[in-house]
C-alpha cells in the first residue's frame, strides 16, 4: 500500500523506485468511465488528461506532452480512427497506445493487418488496474 507521503519521495512498499511522472491522454467518450480510469492511473502514478471525443487528438499530444494515449470509445471504429490519426502524424508515430476495445477480436485483426507496434488491447470489460499494468508494459514501467 503507497500512502502519499511515500508517493510523493518515491517510495513504494517500502523500497525506493525512480519516479518519474508519465502523462497519459485518456480518450474515452463516456465521462464516468473516465474518471474512474482517471483515478486508477493516477493511484498508480500517471499524470492523466481525459477528454471526450476528439479528432483533434494529436493537438492534444502535443499540448499535454503525453507519454502515452489510451482509447475508449463506445466503437471500434471510432478509436482506431484516433489511433490512425496518432500513428500517421510525423512526430507520434511509435507513441505508445492502449485501446479499450469491447470487440477485441476485430480490433486485434485490424492491428494486425496495419502491422501496429506499441500498442496494447485491453478487453472489455475490464479493470483501471488492466489498464495501467498495459500502459506499465508499453511505457517499460516496473510493477513494484
Amino acid at each position: 500500500m503507497r500512502g502519499e507521503e511515500g508517493a510523493a519521495a518515491g517510495i513504494w512498499s517500502g523500497e525506493e523506485v525512480a519516479l518519474t511522472l508519465r502523462r497519459v491522454l485518456l480518450i474515452d467518450d463516456t465521462p464516468e468511465i473516465a474518471e474512474l480510469l482517471t483515478f486508477a492511473l493516477r493511484d498508480r502514478g500517471y499524470e492523466v488528461r481525459a477528454e471526450g471525443y476528439t479528432p483533434t487528438v494529436n493537438e492534444l499530444v502535443v499540448e499535454q506532452r503525453a507519454d502515452a494515449v489510451v482509447l475508449d470509445c463506445t466503437s471500434y471504429d471510432m478509436s482506431e480512427a484516433l489511433f490512425d490519426a496518432v500513428r500517421n502524424h510525423p512526430n507520434h508515430g511509435e507513441l505508445p497506445v492502449v485501446i479499450i476495445s469491447d470487440t477485441p477480436e476485430a480490433a486485434d485483426a485490424s492491428l494486425r493487418s496495419r502491422k501496429a507496434r506499441r500498442v496494447l488491447l485491453v478487453p472489455k470489460p475490464f479493470t483501471g488496474a488492466q489498464v495501467a499494468r498495459a500502459l506499465d508494459d508499453l511505457l517499460g514501467v516496473s510493477a513494484a
